[in-house]
């Protein structure tokens, strides 16, 4: 009864910071469906790349040990050591790129999915799962009979692929029998690689639904109400750390957007290095001059740069530009205090072309 006003009362989608907490708790999407493709797919290409070649110094192995198998006494240690060695070096020599394959397929699908996360609590025992009464719980919970179904859909698809492949080589492989039963090998192989082919092509349809089916579940198991919306909302923007981010934002954003407005400017007045302050003045706007840009140190000489770059008038005035810095702000119009110097700047850059670099003070 507690449980469905909660999760009726859901209906917000969750937010980033939701997401992430939850991934770093280990609880990440993660489809089965796609493992299993990946598995299907590292035996498809052992199959086609390396069974032949890796088959061939295996057989040759065991077929000298049968040649050679009246040299050998099986009760003696000795002989029996080699044989197992050299069994298992043939062996493992021929399993080697199904086992390499196999887990850098399992890596690649797990990575692939999320990054990996190590969460010491997951790893901590659930006596839940293996008690019985939460077992059929799980089993008859929606979620159990949904994964009950995929299975079933899953077999069904398989089975069908298969049944429609092995059903059309029939007709071949009996063809094969009657006119040359030496090739019946070469055929299976083939039929054996096209099966797997149909079957991982199949799985690999039904993981890509899977795996968007899954991170939608996840997404909608994650769902808030409004009210954590709200407290979220209040911790976060009561968190210092959050709160700088937030202010480096922002700073980045409004440097961004002044630094984009410096090619319209008509002047820059710098101080040369410590102090850059850009106006624009155009009589047709009308108003006084407004300040579009200023900053100090590395953000002056940015101004100075994109300035010059798009030949616009610099001048240096260190007075000027030091008493003009803290009494102006960004998108405002200058003071009226500054109107007569800067009238005669605007007049003198009027007289000799607006794409004249001035240094110095000019009056």
């Amino acid at each position: 009864m507690s449980d469905k006003p909660d999760k009726e009362s859901q209906t917000e989608e969750p937010t980033e910071k939701r997401l992430h907490d939850s991934i770093e708790e280990g609880n990440t999407p993660h489809s089965q469906e796609v493992t299993s493709f990946a598995a299907l797919l590292a035996a498809l290409l052992f199959f086609i790349f390396f069974l032949r070649s890796g088959a061939g110094p295996l057989i040759a192995v065991l077929q000298n040990l049968l040649d050679q198998s009246g040299q050998y006494q099986i009760g003696a240690g000795r002989n029996a050591v080699h044989l197992i060695d050299a069994t298992m070096t043939a062996m493992g020599q021929f399993l080697l790129p199904a086992v390499v394959l196999i887990i850098a397929m399992a890596l690649v699908s797990t990575f692939g999915q999320h990054a990996p996360q190590l969460n010491p609590s997951r790893l901590a025992p659930d006596w839940s799962r293996v008690s019985p009464l939460s077992g059929w719980s799980r089993v008859f919970s929606v979620r159990g009979l949904t994964e009950l179904l995929k299975s079933v859909v899953k077999l069904l698809i398989v089975g069908l692929v298969a049944f429609f492949l092995i059903r059309s080589e029939i007709g071949a492989a009996i063809a094969t029998i009657q006119s040359d039963p030496a090739g019946l090998a070469d055929h299976i192989l083939d039929v054996g690689r096209r099966l797997l082919g149909g079957v991982t092509l199949a799985v690999f349809v039904l993981a890509a639904f899977d795996l968007v089916w899954t991170r939608i579940h996840w997404k909608r198991d994650l769902r808030m109400s409004r009210q954590d919306v709200k407290d979220e909302m209040k911790q976060i923007q009561g968190d210092p750390m959050v709160k700088a981010r937030q202010r480096s934002i922002a700073l980045a954003r409004v440097r961004k957007r002044m630094m984009a407005a410096v090619p319209t400017a008509t002047m820059v007045i710098a101080n040369p290095t410590h102090y850059a302050i850009a106006l624009r003045y155009v009589r047709e706007e009308g108003g006084a001059p407004k300040v579009v840009a200023k900053g100090q140190d590395l953000i002056a000489l940015k101004i100075r740069e994109i300035a010059e770059a798009h030949d616009i008038p610099v001048i240096e005035d260190k007075a000027l530009a030091r008493s003009m810095y803290d009494r102006v702000e960004i998108d405002m119009m200058i003071p009226a205090e500054f109107y007569r110097v800067i009238a005669e700047l605007i007049h003198f850059l009027n007289r000799t072309g607006a794409s004249v670099q001035k240094q110095g003070r000019i009056s």
